[in-house]
């Protein structure tokens, strides 16, 4: 007697989405020479010596009769701009073929045109796999395009795009080039960021106006709808500008925040009056490794916002992007929230990814430093 799952089908379904694949729709036809396909991420190579490769079929489908007859199949490798052909392979009940570009492959079999690769295959052999059919093909023909491949995991399409590998290329200091590099990976760390947290978020750079935007990822409930791109915010009153400041050399930012601690003083502007306060505000970010802001009002609008800001360091410990967050006062996650301590790791682990030492993320609590 086979031994009590531990596990229901959906949460297999949901680990096993995590394993990210290609996309590919496989081909045939039958003795009258009718076409059939599905799209299938089974997919897998076997062996090089002889050239075999396998992919599965549940029993149930409504095309496993024809593959099963059929002596020969094609793998279709779709490019990352046919999702719409992945989606209709995957459907039943259509006329999947209907208006689809194809050429005849050997036997007739079709393949689809505009994909990342083709595999025209023989069968080899077919398995039984519980509720599916493990199809062997040993692999007759192929031809590959410059396409980038379509990419699937937990259960949505994805993008393939070449690995940070960890390291900036070589040779690279504080220079506009590693600021690129950095602006790259702190993209996507930024939208793993938005997505997770549902919050909008926010990269910046110190540009020729002090610290500005430079990308936005906006939350299901972003805080405008304009979230303008080449934004130069203050360095003195916002959690991007502080976190940036705080591992800036003090020439470099000098000139704006002499003039926006006199604009502070006079009333016209909240923020440090002085350096005193400033410096204060700058050593409390370093300790931390993220600056607050409380309450303000967001670019453009009445309405209140609250912001975290990380700062990213290059190997010689200076800023070189910031990641905030950004949300609405009444309801934006506090100092000691799970937002915050992963805007924390994100920030060592990319500043590592770019040279600086590992430093431990600090579980102290978090002061509001910038008000």
């Amino acid at each position: 007697m086979a031994a009590e799952s531990r596990f229901d089908a959906k949460e297999l379904r949901r680990v096993l989405g995590s394993f990210v694949t290609g996309v590919t729709v496989v081909t045939t036809v039958d003795a009258e020479g009718r076409a059939w396909g599905l799209t299938a991420n089974s997919f897998s190579s076997v062996s090089l010596d002889p050239p075999l490769v396998l992919w599965s079929q549940a029993t149930r489908a409504p095309s496993h009769s024809a593959f099963a007859a059929a002596e020969r199949f094609a793998i279709n490798i779709l490019a990352e701009d046919q999702i719409e052909l992945s989606n209709r392979f995957a459907t039943s009940g259509i006329d999947k073929f209907s208006g689809v570009e194809i050429d005849a492959g050997t036997g007739g079999v079709p393949l689809l045109r505009g994909c990342s690769a083709w595999l025209e295959c023989m069968v080899a052999s077919r398995l039984p796999g519980g509720d599916h059919v493990i199809f062997v093909g040993e692999v007759q023909s192929i031809r590959r395009s410059d396409r980038r491949p379509l990419v699937f995991g937990s259960g949505q399409y994805l993008v393939a795009d070449p690995h940070d590998l960890g390291k900036p290329p070589p040779g690279l200091g504080t220079t506009v080039q590693s600021q690129l590099h950095a602006a790259r990976i702190g993209a996507r760390a930024m939208a793993r960021l938005s997505e997770e947290f549902d919050e909008t978020m926010a990269l910046s750079v110190w540009g020729n106006h002090g610290p500005t935007i430079t990308a936005w990822q906006p939350s299901s409930r972003p805080v405008s709808g304009s979230l303008p791109m080449g934004l130069a915010l203050r360095v003195t009153s916002t959690a991007t500008g502080l976190a940036m400041a705080a591992h800036l050399p003090t020439e470099a930012t000098r000139w704006i925040v002499d003039s926006e601690l006199k604009v502070n003083a006079s009333g016209a502007n909240m923020g440090p009056v002085d350096e005193i306060e400033l410096n204060a505000m700058l050593e409390e970010v370093r300790t931390q490794g993220i600056a607050i802001r409380a309450p303000g009002r967001f670019w453009g609008s009445d309405r209140l916002v609250n912001a975290m800001s990380v700062p990213v360091l290059d190997a010689s410990g200076q800023t070189v992007i910031a990641l905030t967050a950004i949300g609405e006062a009444d309801r934006f996650p506090d100092a000691h929230s799970d937002l915050a301590q992963a805007l924390k790791r994100t920030a060592a682990d990319l500043s590592h990814r770019l040279g600086y030492p590992r430093a431990s993320v600090s579980a102290e609590p978090l002061a509001a430093v910038a008000r």
